[in-house]
């Protein structure tokens, strides 16, 4: 009777265990569809986000174009037949596209239409045959059929149609003439490249705001790097365990996560209105960027130290080698590549960033290309956030463009981290 009881007692225990191990398993087949949705469901919203940019700002890489029969009167561009620099560059060329527009269109009397005439033209129109006249002073005195920038309410009538356009019928009626004899086309928009801001969408490009974050990022690096690397190696190898060294740590770990317009604050208050330096200014900007950088370059400097297994340290200091030797010619090599790859991690952050940037006076309107860190400028996430702000649907395709553009260069600084760490790593 108790080898029956221990037998049904094995059994209840059995039955048990393998109830138990498929509730286990049934709960972790649950974890892992859970997990595996989670991520499906942030690629498609990574995927939805991707489409929505690249389908609002891809148009922004082509522009439109109108031909015309421009005739380089001698008496508008030089009455006197100097050639004269001065007087070619004061030349009225813009009249020049408005007696083009006038003749090609002769029906055009009243003062209204013509002014709708003329807006079918970009006002950077006369700037292209002035740019014209200066490299080739012999164009003057003969006529010749040009390619004119459209204006933007043309642009995007030629692009996208009607619903996205603000044209009349009587312009329409224009660009449908100008279609049927082929002057339109559609080539691809070197100035979103070249050019600096404008108030007219046509003619505004990234250029500005890529000198500008070249600049910025290379103060912030060059800052940054060597600081935030000599710290971790002081902290790390050579300073003593104390009170004041924890204190420290705490405060660069609290400094990682400080809302980052705290420290365009602190730029505001110490490098503008203390140091005197000026406002916009690429080199403010940098100085700005390195302090909010510093605590993550610090933190995953330390961390790559950290990696570097003990026994390298012992073997150099049984070789005779120095602390200083041991740190800088054994340890350091070994660290380096998670050094850079947090480095990178870091620029990719402060080329994002825009709050800190706004505080220090870079949100202003700058049509200029910068030439040096203390020429005024701004930056491309600025950039970005001044022409969202703008009503005009062709800054809001130059706004998806401009992004598109920003995430290019942040995604091949992460794959160029993701290169390095697979490149130099060592597993121990």
């Amino acid at each position: 009777m108790s080898k029956l009881k221990a037998a049904v007692k094995r059994r209840d225990i059995r039955e048990a265990v393998e109830k138990s191990l498929e509730a286990r398993k049934r709960r972790n087949r649950r974890f892992r569809l859970m997990g595996l949705g989670a991520v499906i469901t942030g690629m498609l919203l990574l995927a939805v986000m991707f489409i929505s940019i690249a389908g609002n700002g891809y148009s922004a890489f082509q522009r439109t174009e109108i031909l015309l029969d421009i005739d380089f009167d001698p008496a508008v561009i030089d009455p006197d037949g100097s050639r004269a620099a001065d007087v070619l560059m004061q030349a009225d060329y813009t009249g020049l596209v408005k007696s083009s527009l006038r003749n090609y269109f002769p029906d055009v009397k009243k003062r209204k239409q013509k002014r709708a005439l003329y807006r079918l033209v970009s006002s950077g129109a006369g700037d292209q045959l002035r740019d014209m006249v200066m490299e080739a002073p012999s164009l003057i005195g003969s006529s010749r059929e040009v390619w004119l920038i459209a204006d933007d309410d043309l642009d995007q009538y030629y692009k996208h149609g009607k619903g996205q356009s603000r044209l009349k019928e009587q312009q329409i009626h224009w660009v449908a003439m100008l279609e049927a004899d082929g002057r339109l086309r559609k080539v691809f928009n070197t100035t979103f490249f070249t050019a600096g801001d404008s108030r007219e969408p046509e003619l505004a490009g990234i250029r500005g705001a890529l000198m500008g974050s070249f600049f910025v990022i290379l103060i912030t690096l060059g800052l940054s790097l060597p600081l935030g690397v000599a710290a971790a190696i002081y902290l790390e190898e050579f300073a003593p365990r104390n009170r004041w060294t924890d204190l420290i740590e705490v405060n660069i770990n609290n400094l990682a996560a400080v809302p980052s317009i705290v420290f365009g604050l602190l730029g505001l208050a110490v490098f503008i209105n203390f140091m005197g330096l000026p406002r916009s200014a690429p080199l403010v900007g940098g100085l700005v960027l390195t302090l909010m950088t510093l605590p993550t370059i610090i933190i995953a400097s330390r961390a790559a130290l950290k990696s570097v297994p003990p026994s390298i340290r012992e073997a150099a200091l049984g070789m005779g080698a120095s602390k200083m030797q041991t740190v800088f010619q054994h340890v350091l090599p070994l660290a380096m590549p998670g050094m850079l790859t947090g480095t990178i991690i870091g620029m990719a952050q402060a080329l994002g960033e825009t709050a800190p940037l706004l505080m220090i006076g870079m949100v202003a309107f700058i049509a200029d290309i910068p030439t040096g860190p203390l020429d005024s400028a701004t930056v491309l996430p600025v950039q970005i956030y001044l022409w969202a702000d703008s009503p005009e649907r062709a800054f809001m395709e130059r706004t998806s463009a401009a992004i598109m553009v920003l995430l290019a260069f942040l995604v091949l600084m992460n794959l160029l981290a993701i290169w390095l760490r697979r490149r130099f790593e060592r597993r121990w």
